[in-house]
């Protein structure tokens, strides 16, 4: 995976995460990446330092993080686990999938996948309700 820094044309810097430069050029394409500020689909890649990942960089992050910290990051990851053990996932078809068990139109369940910010904004508008799973770094690896 790879984290790039972007801005829209309105000037908001965010960063995503992608899995390679061709996945970013697909997405960017198709609609799907927007502005978390602005909902703008007009996103360039902004200028970035690389992040190079050593065994000794992760050693400091570690090192660096209190055990109440620990603690919570393993009490969080756990949760998410269970979450997703305990749920259908329905991969990128999780708003019409959300919808239909909010209408009635599917047998109520747990589910789990992928929606983009418009989809995410339209259930919440409908009234689904949902929350983001917290996804970690060595999930996507």
């Amino acid at each position: 995976m790879i984290r790039f820094s972007l801005e829209c044309e309105h000037e908001h810097g965010f960063e995503a995460w992608f899995r390679n430069n061709d996945d970013f050029e697909t997405q960017k394409k198709r609609g799907f990446v927007e502005c978390p500020a602005c909902g703008s689909h007009k996103v360039e890649k902004a200028l970035m330092a690389p992040a190079v990942s050593t065994g000794r960089k992760q050693e400091k992050i570690a090192l660096a993080m209190g055990e109440a910290q620990k603690q919570a990051m393993a009490q969080l990851k756990a949760l998410s686990e269970k979450m997703r053990e305990s749920a259908d996932y329905v991969g990128d078809k999780f708003a019409e999938e959300a919808r239909k068990i909010h209408f009635g139109e599917a047998d109520p369940r747990g589910i789990y996948g992928e929606a983009t910010t418009e989809e995410a904004r339209g259930l919440i508008e409908d009234g689904v309700e949902f929350m983001p799973i917290p996804v970690f770094p060595e999930d996507r690896n």
